[in-house]
């Protein structure tokens, strides 16, 4: 046979396949049955089983926090607000957005001028005027607008790109 190694005939299956030499018997322990690795290492240690049980245990938090909640809808809360705020009127109804496939939406004006929000992937809500800053309900990201706004007044949105 030629380009194979010489090796035992019960170990030539097929010439044209080439097989590893076995290792000898004394090496081939089960690792498991020892608790050691080959080597005489242990296979598990204080430090690798803290690791192990460190990772699971982020996993699992970093899983919980990123699940959704179960429900696209807002929890218990008022349908609609009507206050004053640094002197101005903020007005706000929640209503239920056809366009959004039945999510809940919200209607909010300052002094009866439509204040446009948008609700982000975390559930809070920002402002068209103070779109950096994200608040966890409408009646504050309106509130935002507002602090944000000072004396000026909202200018109608103009649509169309």
């Amino acid at each position: 046979m030629t380009g194979l190694p010489d090796l035992p005939e019960e170990m030539v299956v097929n010439s044209r396949v080439s097989l590893t030499y076995p290792r000898p018997a004394e090496s081939v322990a089960a690792p498991a049955a020892t608790g050691r690795a080959p080597d005489g290492r242990p296979l598990l240690t204080r430090r690798s089983a803290a690791l192990i049980l460190l990772g699971a245990a982020s996993t699992t938090a970093a899983v919980l926090q990123l699940s959704p909640s179960g429900t696209d809808e807002p929890g218990p809360g008022p349908e609609s607000f009507d206050e004053t705020y640094l002197g101005r009127r903020i007005t706000g109804v929640r209503s239920s957005d056809a366009a959004a496939g039945g999510v809940p939406a919200w209607q909010v004006a300052v002094d009866g001028r439509p204040l446009h929000l948008m609700r982000r992937a975390d559930g809070s809500y920002l402002s068209m005027v103070d779109h950096y800053a994200s608040y966890p309900t409408p009646l504050d990201a309106a509130r935002g607008a507002v602090a944000e706004l000072g004396d000026q007044q909202l200018r109608p949105h103009v649509g169309g790109m």
